[in-house]
């Protein structure tokens, strides 16, 4: 390990550091900062719950992976236990385990922002130069190598049926095709925040301390005077026996969208818009099986290389809108989704590399039943994600288990299983139709995940609307900003990292500007 590295759970005394910048979270957002930050010659000190792996840690098992990778390992669920939450807790975040799917913000959405928070990022705010030098730190760019079967699997159904769908660009430089993206790269391939911007910032000087847990904020007036931490223990849980205090001229929350608002709910900052920890959106997400003749082996190359926007936007607005993609086949990762019990889903799982799986991600927050879920604390202090699914949102889920059977059956499946509790294995499209127009469409019956998280300290033009402004600073405390995905205003129906990474650069750089000019 480097020497500008800290692991706080070796402390064994209260300690205390300054600096001129500090950064509360590792992801998409941090690791961007952190590097702009440091390459613009600041102390900056960067501050991560989880644990600092490197690609010797990873060795492509799920039983390694999801307890020291993940959020409450891997099995983050809403307060009603009725999504389950894939979301990252390591040095580099989300983006050390994600699938490296990268797709700009679509115009859609920003239009959506302009015209419902004033938000503009046209003419001077374009986010077009951003996108392109995130593209190119990162080596983003589409993937040139034939799609895995189970990719492969959607394109023909969206051949056949003469729906949109497109070639994914993903961000990686001597990708092997392993298909273990979810469990850390072992080769570094993946250009996630951990092997990219973090060494860079940690070799210009700043200095990472992990497994840290902030507590609060502090402020006073406009101001944050400093923050108070502790350790985490080998659970990830916060200590109780050592305190860690932090001093900075300027405060950059970069918790994700579930640890940000926590974070300032804790400190009770100001909070006049109301709008703190509520309007968190997911991609609340369906899934569907499909048993093919052929070996799919959907746990063997690119986890994603195909998309489809064909149901993301449309034209009758009072519908919910779903991309489909895929997700990558492992068999911890599909026995907790699979549904059945004993025999059946014994039976299914031995039938492992024939199944084939699709995905569809409902685009949340763009109508008046679709307001996303509210960041609540629990009585340790700690974050629960309180995220009532709408019957507009049932219904988007209906549509899209039909939509994806539809495609299974289009690209030769022999059997087809939505994802639901009272559902079954089908052997054509028409039995698979009038089945799922009767499935009850309620929580804990049918099957809901979510791999996205974003909102809970929305921007908006105006206080009124938003918690930080069109450039991720706090409304009412001028050191403090927010610089991840919890800035968004509604989902993005699209993966979010390349936004993420577009928006932080863009305000680093504002950030920077005044900073050095005051």
């Amino acid at each position: 390990m480097t020497t500008n590295h800290l692991d706080a759970s070796q402390f064994t005394h209260n300690r205390q550091f300054e600096a001129d910048i500090v950064i509360i979270g590792s992801g998409a957002g941090g690791g961007i900062a952190a590097e702009q930050l440091a390459q613009a010659g600041f102390k900056v000190l960067l501050l991560e719950e989880g644990a600092y792996y490197t690609r010797d840690d990873f060795v492509m098992q799920e039983r390694w992976a999801y307890p020291n990778l993940y959020q409450e390992g891997a099995a983050r669920k809403t307060r009603d236990q009725a999504i389950g939450i894939l979301q990252g807790r390591t040095v580099g975040g989300s983006t050390t385990v994600n699938w490296t799917t990268s797709i700009r913000t679509p115009k859609a959405t920003l239009s959506y922002w302009n015209s419902e928070f004033g938000i503009n990022f046209s003419g001077d705010n374009d986010l077009a130069a951003y996108f392109a030098m995130a593209e190119l730190r990162l080596n983003i760019q589409q993937w040139q190598v034939a799609p895995n079967a189970n990719n492969a699997k959607l394109q023909q159904g969206c051949e056949a049926l003469g729906w949109q769908h497109t070639v994914i660009s993903r961000n990686v430089n001597g990708c092997a095709n392993l298909g273990y993206c979810g469990m850390g790269c072992p080769i570094n391939a993946k250009q996630s925040m951990l092997v990219s911007t973090i060494p860079s910032a940690m070799a210009l000087g700043a200095t990472l301390i992990s497994r840290i847990s902030v507590r609060q904020l502090h402020w006073q007036g406009d101001s944050i005077t400093g923050l108070e931490a502790v350790p985490v223990d080998q659970h990830f849980q916060p200590r109780t026996d050592l305190r860690i205090r932090i001093k900075a001229k300027h405060y950059i929350v970069a918790a994700g969208a579930i640890g940000s608002p926590a974070l300032l709910l804790r400190s009770g900052v100001p909070n006049p818009s109301g709008r703190l920890g509520k309007h968190t959106y997911l991609h609340p997400s369906v899934i569907s099986g499909a048993l093919f003749d052929t070996p799919i082996n959907g746990h063997s190359g690119a986890p994603q290389s195909i998309y489809s926007d064909q149901f993301v936007w449309p034209a009758d607005n009072s519908k919910p809108g779903y991309k489909l993609e895929v997700p990558p086949l492992h068999p911890v990762l599909m026995a907790t989704k699979l549904i059945g019990s004993g025999g059946q889903h014994a039976a299914l799982m031995q039938q492992f590399n024939h199944l084939q799986a699709t995905i569809a991600l409902l685009r949340d927050g763009f109508h008046p039943h679709s307001q996303g879920g509210t960041v609540l604390l629990d009585s340790a202090q700690q974050p629960l994600l309180d995220y009532p699914i709408s019957d507009y949102l049932w219904q988007g889920m209906r549509s899209a288990l039909l939509s994806m059977a539809e495609l299974q059956f289009a690209a030769g499946a022999k059997q087809v299983l939505p994802i639901h509790h009272d559902a079954k294995l089908y052997s054509s499209w028409p039995e698979a139709k009038a089945a799922i127009l009767q499935l009850s469409m309620e929580k804990l019956r049918q099957t809901v995940v979510s791999a996205h998280v974003m909102g809970g300290c929305n921007m908006s033009t105006s206080p009124t609307k938003g918690v930080v402004n069109q450039n991720g600073r706090h409304h009412q405390l001028q050191n403090l900003s927010v610089f991840d995905g919890s800035i968004l205003p509604t989902s993005l129906g699209a993966n979010p990292q390349l936004t993420i990474y577009a928006l932080v650069w863009r305000n680093c750089r504002l950030l920077i500007d005044e900073l050095k000019a005051g």
